[in-house]
């Protein structure tokens, strides 16, 4: 048999590709945009699935100072001024400048404003040509005593000798004393008229408004035009003061003590004040007396507490925190570090374990401590903790070693 039919059959099997459809050029742009689709959406998944980073409030670890006393109690007050006075007229009149700003140091005496005068230099110029009046007439008058006098001596040597009546005589004396009796009426009006100038020179001084003592203006109450009165009957359009002067030497402290354990707190006891505005300054102080008296309402009684040496940082009606001491001794300004400060909130219990979180490349770190003694707000921490870290404030958010955290903005 021939071998040539065998050779067509098996030519028929034979792909042609020749005839086999070319592929589409837009085939591959439809695989590279599915790819995209199904890359972006993975990563989208995945971002979603990363936990959130948790925001919290942080506060600097500052180094705590050793007190050389044990405190006894806490309080919290205010700074005061022994000597604030809000200085008026003695009368009701109108403001005619004011000489003093608020910061500024006035002494004693010094003038701080002038009151319109016009009708109180009136009246002293009346008094003072009342005065002239009444003491030209005593000069007039005191003559005629004089020769009164003389005449009555003359007459009284005539009688003597019998060359003058009795009548003469009694006439004569009732004449000395007529005339004795108006010069004394003369003088009395002089010293009246003395008097009721002194009157009208005090008034025209009151109107000059002067500082009862050297101080800081830290308001100022009135302006030129303005009416001013030691009391407010004018109303609200007439004011009450002209500024009001502070003594910065008299600078104390008030504080309210809890009446339960007002028996910790003694005169002269030794005491620490801290001025809100200045957490990390200790400043030495002492109790200068317990006001015998109990406030009902809050349960408490007032303490006086005397700064050992003031400063231009302690200013009137500043916040204040007292620690008192157990001992006469005043606690040292300048005392060894013992460690670290860190506000209570942070301080955490894990069971028998004290822990604090710290905020360290943007995660949370759990950090065992050894706490010490609390100070105020404050607690010392002894160990585990140094200066400048961030401690994180949130101790009850759901934080885990290594969580996410980011710091809340101011």
């Amino acid at each position: 048999m021939s071998s040539h039919p065998h050779k067509s059959s098996i030519e028929g099997l034979r792909i042609d590709r020749s005839r086999a459809p070319k592929a589409s050029s837009k085939g591959w742009i439809v695989w590279v945009v599915l790819l995209i689709v199904l890359t972006g959406g993975g990563a989208g998944a995945w971002l979603m699935a990363q936990p959130k980073s948790i925001v919290v409030h942080t506060a600097l670890a500052r180094v705590a100072t050793a007190q050389s006393d044990h405190t006894l109690l806490n309080a919290s007050g205010y700074v005061t001024a022994r000597r604030q006075s809000t200085i008026s007229s003695k009368d009701t009149g109108k403001v005619i400048d004011v000489l003093v700003e608020e910061g500024m140091k006035v002494t004693e005496g010094q003038v701080l404003a002038h009151l319109d005068a016009t009708n109180v230099q009136a009246g002293l110029d009346q008094a003072v040509a009342q005065l002239e009046s009444a003491k030209k007439t005593l000069v007039e008058t005191s003559p005629n005593l004089d020769l009164a006098k003389r005449d009555q001596e003359r007459i009284s040597q005539l009688a003597a000798n019998d060359y003058a009546s009795k009548s003469d005589l009694d006439h004569s004396q009732v004449g000395v004393t007529a005339l004795q009796a108006h010069v004394d009426t003369l003088q009395s009006a002089v010293t009246i008229a003395e008097k009721n100038v002194a009157v009208w020179q005090q008034q025209l001084e009151d109107t000059i408004i002067r500082a009862p003592f050297a101080g800081v203006v830290i308001s100022k109450d009135a302006q030129p035009g303005e009416m001013i009165s030691p009391i407010s009957a004018g109303g609200g359009f007439t004011r009450t003061g002209i500024c009001t002067i502070v003594d910065m030497a008299s600078l104390e402290i008030e504080v309210d003590v809890n009446e339960s354990y007002i028996n910790r707190v003694q005169p002269a006891q030794a005491a620490e004040a801290t001025l809100d505005a200045y957490p990390d300054w200790k400043i030495p102080a002492k109790v200068i007396a317990i006001i015998p008296t109990a406030d009902r309402q809050k349960a408490t009684v007032k303490v006086r507490v005397a700064f050992d040496q003031l400063d231009p940082r302690i200013l009137p009606d500043m916040s204040v925190k007292v620690a008192f001491m157990d001992g006469e001794s005043a606690p040292k300004a300048n005392t060894a570090a013992t460690g670290v400060m860190i506000p209570k909130t942070a301080l955490n219990k894990d069971g028998d374990k004290s822990i604090v979180w710290i905020l360290r490349d943007g995660t949370a770190e759990r950090r065992a401590v050894t706490a010490g003694v609390v100070q105020g707000d404050d607690v010392v921490i002894a160990a585990g903790v140094t200066e400048g870290e961030k401690i994180i404030l949130d101790g009850s958010a759901p934080l885990v070693d290594g969580a996410a955290v980011s710091e809340a903005k101011p």
